[in-house]
């Protein structure tokens, strides 16, 4: 019954944190080129009371043998880099990748990190940047005189500026890729870095091994889905129900054990 007891609390924990998953996936519904997480499971150790092929006192081999599992715990939490929904924005600065690349951002450090959400915007210098600053990576800064701005599908920047009537090429973005996107790591901001597991970043025009299209006028929203979300909390807070069943019915068993009388 002690057994009985901590495998339902890892249940608990294991559903707690399924639970933790789905709630941020819904809280980044409507975030711009999130990719939604899934958190993964796997059985602990068995206790082996009787291994199976041992051979009985009579010479027979037992064919199943007994085993009791010890409970669940979270193997991992992956990302999964689907194509999200593409809205029509009609901003100019708006870009979507239809496809498996990701922009290049330079953070503060001068490091490179990586993002599917193209809502950028100009700074005080003309560059192209995140909501948060971060300039697009290479940097390409839109002259101010500028009356509009083309981005072809291949990732080519070009303006049109007064008295001429031929658009300038000012730059030209280039996307990177990922052997395992899942294993980037999230640091927030809708930026990801690339760690071990991800493997270097392999950098492209758009159109070419396939890194995807980009769309100008347009924004890759969330691919996170309310009704898929909400039915798996359902599953998970009915899955740590049952287990804090189990919890109190072993609780009960012992308690009726402890009260025997000779």
């Amino acid at each position: 019954m002690i057994r009985s007891l901590h495998t339902g609390a890892t249940g608990m924990v294991a559903q707690q944190m399924n639970v933790d998953v789905i709630a941020n996936n819904l809280a980044n519904v409507n975030t711009a080129g999130y990719k939604k997480s899934r958190a993964d499971f796997q059985d602990l150790l068995y206790q082996t009371i009787k291994a199976p092929g041992t051979i009985s006192p009579s010479g027979n081999q037992i064919p199943t043998g007994i085993q009791v599992g010890l409970g669940v715990k979270p193997s991992s939490v992956s990302k999964m880099f689907s194509q999200g929904d593409i809205r029509n924005t009609q901003n100019e600065l708006d870009l979507a990748i239809d496809g498996k690349g990701l922009f290049q951002i330079e953070k503060p450090d001068g490091t490179i990190g990586y993002t599917r959400a193209g809502n950028f915007q100009l700074d005080s210098n003309g560059q192209i940047v995140t909501v948060d600053g971060y300039p697009l990576y290479p940097v390409m800064t839109i002259p101010d005189d500028a009356t509009l701005i083309s981005v072809d599908s291949e990732g080519k920047v070009m303006v049109q500026q007064p008295g001429n009537t031929a658009m300038t090429d000012i730059g030209q973005i280039e996307l990177a890729n990922f052997v395992n996107p899942a294993g980037l790591i999230s640091v927030g901001k809708n930026l990801y870095d690339e760690s071990e597991a991800s493997g270097p970043a392999i950098t492209g025009l758009a159109g070419t091994n396939e890194m995807g299209s980009i769309l100008q006028g347009f924004l890759e929203i969330s691919n996170v889905s309310v009704v898929e979300e909400l039915t798996q909390m359902i599953m998970a807070q009915r899955g740590y129900e049952v287990n804090s069943k189990s919890v109190q019915t072993s609780d009960q068993m012992l308690q009726t054990a402890t009260q025997l009388k000779r």
